[in-house]
């Protein structure tokens, strides 16, 4: 039964436990949502709308009509077509109506019924159902495999009462997959709807780890899934590897969208990268850009591409404007003014606050020579210490072992005299 119970947790969610049906782990509640609004008096005195989840990613709202007052993490059964399913309360109140904003749902739209609190058999049939969904998968997928069909079949959803089945599946293309529907209500004799799944679905459902180091965003929160090309990687600039760029789904990974639209208006602002710029020492072909710091980088040499040089992209409108008259500069950066104005804007250090900061050092008669030879002083002085130390030490050991020595000659002394004195002993006894 424990090995039981956490799979239920893995897939269903959390129900009531120590912590009162309001666990907060990401890997137990899929698309969990916190309800912000629960200590807030609803100003509908009766909101008669739920929210409940089933397996894995899977939740639908329904109508409470029977006038009790359910808590997130309570197990309840609701009406299914056929029969009834079993699920976990996951929202309650006033917010059920901001995620009906959120999703476009019409309050009159037919939202099915709430029966009851889950009985005690209830419980028992929906654990049975849910021991049988390990052995559908694996003899589903053999049948798949006997009958060729180009479909791979992700994972297996029992209905509460365990009169239907649904088979979530993924293919690129168009399935005929009627004999297959007959086979599975053959050999387990019950209800089968096959549901098709894309590939982030599919990795929605299962789960897993990002290269971010943080769960999939379709486990926590993303719903909706917009299509991501090479282009938004090409804009942003990233290496065109695919081992990187794909997700566990296998497809371009979401996040690339995120940021960019950022990009995209940073880069009106950047001169054309076609263009080239003409110097005395030659043109100048582009390279990359940095579009926080606003550098754009080019090289003379199109041999030696890894010799780069930093242009602001101030410095690259002049120069385009120069050309375009006729004017050619002698370098990319007019001078070495530029190199330090583009290490200042690096470290954001500004020019009145180093004069400000010069004042103050100059008010207090202090110059930068003086802490150098101070410090300089703190490392001589350190310096002789240790050596002062080291004499110190170098000295007491030398004591130490001259103690010893003497001992040991004592000890060898007295050994010795008393074995002479033995031998004139015996020597006097023979005699």
């Amino acid at each position: 039964m424990k090995d039981l119970d956490n799979y239920i947790k893995t897939t269903r969610g959390c129900t009531h436990c120590e912590s009162g049906g309001k666990c907060r782990h990401a890997t137990v509640n899929k698309l969990d949502t916190y309800n912000w609004l629960e200590d807030i008096k609803a100003p509908n005195e009766t909101v008669d709308i739920i929210e409940v989840r089933f397996k894995y990613t899977r939740k639908d709202f329904f109508l409470n009509e029977t006038g009790e007052d359910f808590v997130a993490g309570d197990l309840i059964a609701v009406e299914s077509s056929p029969g009834h399913d079993m699920g976990i309360v996951s929202l309650t109140g006033e917010i059920v109506y901001n995620q009906l904003r959120k999703l476009n749902i019409p309050l009159d739209a037919d939202f099915k019924k709430v029966y009851r609190k889950a009985k005690d058999t209830d419980i028992e049939k929906w654990k049975k159902s849910i021991e049988r969904e390990t052995e559908l998968s694996q003899k589903s997928k053999e049948i798949v495999n006997e009958l060729n069909l180009k479909m791979k079949i992700g994972d297996v959803e029992l209905q509460g009462d365990g009169t239907k089945a649904i088979f979530y599946y993924t293919a690129d293309e168009r399935v005929d997959f009627r004999e297959l529907i007959k086979l599975l209500a053959e050999n387990f004799r019950l209800r089968i709807e096959m549901k098709q799944i894309g590939a982030r679905q599919e990795s929605g459902r299962i789960g897993g780890l990002g290269t971010c180091g943080r769960e999939l965003c379709c486990i926590s929160w993303k719903t909706n899934f917009i299509s991501v090309t090479t282009k938004a990687a090409r804009l942003q600039e990233l290496s065109l590897n695919p081992a990187r760029l794909a997700g566990q789904c296998g497809k371009l990974k979401c996040c690339l969208n995120y940021e960019l639209d950022t990009y995209i208006d940073a880069k009106n602002n950047f001169p054309d990268t076609k263009v080239r710029l003409k110097t005395k020492e030659g043109t100048a072909f582009f390279q990359k850009s940095d579009v926080f710091k606003k550098l754009m980088w080019y090289t003379v040499n199109p041999d030696k591409s890894y010799v780069i040089v930093p242009v602001p992209v101030e410095r690259v409108e002049i120069i385009i404007k120069m050309n375009k008259k006729g004017i050619f500069p002698e370098t990319l950066l007019q001078d070495k003014r530029d190199v330090g104005e583009m290490i200042r804007k690096k470290h954001n250090i500004n020019a009145e606050r180093r004069d400000v900061l010069d004042d103050i050092d100059k008010s207090k008669g202090v110059l930068k020579k003086n802490t150098v030879n101070k410090k300089k002083y703190k490392k001589n002085t350190k310096y002789k210490k240790t050596i002062k130390f080291d004499k110190n030490e170098n000295k007491d050991r030398n004591k130490k072992t001259e103690h010893s020595n003497k001992a040991k000659i004592k000890n060898n002394n007295k050994i010795r005299t008393v074995q002479v004195i033995h031998k004139k002993k015996k020597q006097n006894e023979k005699k």
